[in-house]
């Protein structure tokens, strides 16, 4: 039998003292040393040895003293770090799982959340939305045109009104087709605005409270020569409620939206109302115009200049 099938085949206890052995030579790295280097016989730094185990109360015999000595020799008991590798780095993470797995875990699983929630729904999502407004601006819009023309050809009882809302319906469905869609919305918008105005009623009336004026004059400023005269007016339904409306300002050009404003008359109109509210403070004819169903201008009980402002 080799020495090498010898030592393994040695009783477990023989190889537990001899690695013990192997230790205290390295603890007592001098006496290891010194012997060795000066080539010492072996029997001596066995007897060395056996008198450290000795003076510790520990009977070693020489056969495992020897193969202690022989160990620390060929460094059997030494512990070599492997030399760092692919296979190595893989090995020490295996080992370390229990410390970075579960933030590792974590860490993917919301990678995974974001790649499904992004591929997976945004994406749909954000493609489903522009489909839908790319039917919107290619059929939808379109369709709510006609349909508003439609109704205002149907219910306006005034050959302008038509016109008006083929021209804002032909310019809208060619900003729909050019893919121009707040273009496209604003038509949709002037013809709903539009079908609502040939819907109104009211009754046009001028202000005829204490607290408040029921005409003005004024000088324009283009013109100082010249005298505007204005009524003071308002719009009531037919539930005598004041409406507000979109008004052109003569002097400003910006159109307001206003319940109460003025309404350019002539001279001797006026000075008419003037008179009739001066007589007993009452204004007795005040209703001067009427807005009816069908019909997008206001019919006037007296002549006016055609003209308005909304802050005097």
């Amino acid at each position: 039998m080799s020495d090498v099938t010898a030592r393994s085949a040695a009783p477990l206890d023989e190889v537990m003292l001899a690695m013990d052995v192997v230790d205290t030579l390295r603890h007592q790295q001098g006496l290891a040393t010194r012997e060795l280097d000066t080539d010492a016989k072996e029997a001596q730094l066995i007897d060395r040895l056996r008198d450290i185990y000795h003076q510790q109360g520990i009977e070693v015999s020489d056969h495992i003293l020897r193969e202690g000595v022989v160990a620390l020799q060929e460094s059997r008991f030494t512990y070599d770090p492997p030399t760092p590798s692919f296979g190595v780095t893989l090995a020490r993470l295996y080992v370390g799982r229990q410390q970075w797995g579960k933030p590792v875990l974590l860490i993917a699983a919301a990678l995974v959340a974001l790649f499904v929630g992004y591929f997976g729904v945004w994406q749909p999502y954000q493609a489903e939305q522009a489909q839908q407004a790319r039917i919107e601006l290619a059929e939808g819009l379109p369709a709510q045109m006609d349909n508003l023309y439609d109704t205002i050809f149907e219910e306006t009882k005034v050959q302008q009104a038509v016109l008006d809302a083929e021209a804002i319906r032909t310019r809208g469905q060619t900003f729909a087709a050019e893919g121009n869609r707040p273009a496209a919305e604003d038509a949709v918008a002037d013809l709903t605005a539009l079908r609502d105005l040939i819907r109104q009623e009211y009754t046009l009336r001028v202000v005829n409270r204490a607290d408040e004026q029921s005409g003005f004059w004024t000088f324009p400023e283009i013109n100082t020569d010249a005298t505007n005269y204005y009524l003071v007016v308002e719009a009531l339904d037919a539930d005598g409620q004041t409406l507000s409306l979109p008004i052109l300002n003569e002097e400003t050009g910006a159109t307001e939206t206003v319940s109460i404003w003025g309404v350019r008359v002539p001279e001797a109109v006026y000075d008419a109302v003037m008179a009739d509210r001066r007589d007993d403070g009452i204004i007795q004819n005040n209703e001067i115009g009427r807005k009816s169903y069908g019909f997008i201008e206001v019919n006037y009980n007296v002549p006016v200049s055609g003209g308005a402002v909304t802050r005097w």
